[in-house]
This record gives C-alpha cells, sequence and structure tokens, in this order.
C-alpha cells in the first residue's frame, strides 16, 4: 500500500466457522479487551462478555471482518457488515 495511486482493498468478512478454536477464542478476547463495552450498572465478567460475543457470531448478529489495508480485525454488527 506504499503505492499514492493504489485505491484501498475492500474489508473482508471471516466466517467465525473458518477459524480454528483457539483462533477464534483470541480474536474475540481480543476484541472484548479493546471495545470494554458497557454493561450498565451491573458488572458483567470477562468471560461472559467473550461467551456473549461468541453467541452474537454464532447468531450471525455480529461478524468478524478483516481489513487489509491496516491488517486489522474487528467485531461488527451484522447491520454494519461490509457487502460481499
Amino acid at each position: 500500500m506504499n503505492d499514492p495511486d493504489s485505491r484501498p482493498l475492500p474489508p473482508i468478512v471471516v466466517p467465525h466457522t473458518q477459524l480454528s478454536p483457539d483462533a477464534l477464542t483470541g480474536v474475540i478476547e481480543s476484541y472484548v479487551l479493546r471495545e470494554g463495552t458497557d454493561y450498565g450498572e451491573r458488572d458483567v465478567s470477562f468471560e461472559t462478555k467473550v461467551l456473549q460475543v461468541r453467541q452474537q457470531l454464532e447468531r450471525r448478529e455480529a461478524h468478524i471482518v478483516f481489513d487489509p489495508n491496516t491488517e486489522s480485525i474487528a467485531i461488527v454488527p451484522a447491520a454494519n457488515r461490509p457487502a460481499d
């Protein structure tokens, strides 16, 4: 991407089922640590947050997206999923 005339590459949706169990856990844990979601007045454990994100991925309410331009991974709500 050092060429100033090159166009940014589109994000890539990565099906969570294509990741190994360890890789998926690592992606989810990294996301939960990075995002630090506000759960209101009650405390929610890290493990519970990880489980909730995993369930959202399984229900297709969220998707894993890889940005080849920044070489970063994000988990986004299904409504924000990039077009295939």
